[in-house]
């Protein structure tokens, strides 16, 4: 058995990242809107479900993060309009290292060589420290929690730490070993599915409100869409029924059949065949999510 104890580190000062600060998208902004009547009613169920105080739950892939869009999801997360944010493993860690230093994302083809990839010491052990210390927060909240109490340079980048500030759930889910920081030595099973799984009970607790609710999926092709089937599942399961519910798909591309399956049929097609509306766009990120915030936002 390989001993991980042994796994060696390095300074995140000196990685070269290809996402700054500079590259985020700021709240305020002249981007051309990207609309059409499929979009027009999405927008217009989003703001019926927050009228009738129905949950708003935005879930995503790092993508979104590393196309330097936080700043729109904190702000529509202050506005009340997101009411739960739940992502990935690597939204977490792209989300940490901008608080941390203000950039992220590796190149993993010039890291991967020397086995120097994700080895980044502070992502991994300060990450991992956080979860460690209070896996029964839950991940999101752990590490958003730690981002604040560390008095971490960049907060106001950060969905986790936002969403501790406001009062927002951020719920974070791993698959082990698909992240960086299950690299370091640090990392503890025990404590790490302990974490994620209490974040599949708050995620689980938000899906039982969404009655006349609305899930919007940005680019995740199969963690999320899974998550969210199995809790619909378990809620329902539970005595509620979570009928009629709208959800939202958003793919940057297009490829082979398996990458688009499980978002159609997880997010789009079953969970409203008897009873609700499913939308799938195909549209960047750096198009839809600044376009549905002005769309969300105007006359506000």
């Amino acid at each position: 058995m390989l001993d991980f104890s042994k796994i060696t580190t390095y300074p995140i000062k000196q990685r070269r990242n290809l996402v700054t600060r500079s590259d985020f998208t700021p709240v305020k902004n002249d981007e051309e809107l990207w609309v059409n009547a499929k979009v027009r009613d999405l927008v217009a169920r989003i703001k019926w479900a927050r009228e009738k105080d129905r949950p708003v739950i935005m879930q995503m892939g790092a993508h979104v993060v590393k196309s330097g869009l936080s700043l729109l999801v904190i702000d529509l997360m202050k506005r009340g309009i997101v009411t739960h944010v739940a992502g990935n493993g690597a939204v977490s860690i792209h989300d940490f290292e901008m608080a941390l230093i203000g950039e992220t994302s590796e190149d993993v083809g010039e890291s991967i060589t020397d086995g120097s990839f994700g080895m980044a010491e502070e992502t991994g052990g300060m990450m991992n420290d956080a979860i460690n210390a209070s896996p029964e927060l839950g991940y999101g909240a752990a590490v958003g929690k730690m981002i604040l109490d560390h008095g971490l340079k960049h907060p106001k980048y950060s969905i986790l730490a936002q969403g501790q500030k406001l009062g927002v759930p951020v719920t974070i889910h791993v698959a082990v070993g698909t992240d960086i920081i299950h690299q370091h030595p640090r990392c503890n099973g025990a404590n790490l599915g302990e974490a994620t799984f209490q974040d599949f009970k708050i995620y689980c607790e938000s899906i039982a409100r969404a009655d006349d609710g609305v899930i919007l999926n940005f680019g995740s092709a199969v963690i999320m869409p899974e998550v969210f089937l199995k809790a619909l599942s378990i809620t329902r399961n539970l005595g509620h029924p979570v009928r009629p519910i709208t959800t939202a798909n958003f793919e940057i591309r297009r490829g082979l059949s398996n990458w688009y399956y499980r978002p159609t049929k997880n997010v789009v097609n079953r969970p409203t065949q008897d009873g609700g509306r499913g939308f799938n766009f195909l549209v960047d990120h750096k198009v839809s999510i600044p376009s549905l915030h002005r769309l969300l936002t105007k006359g506000e």
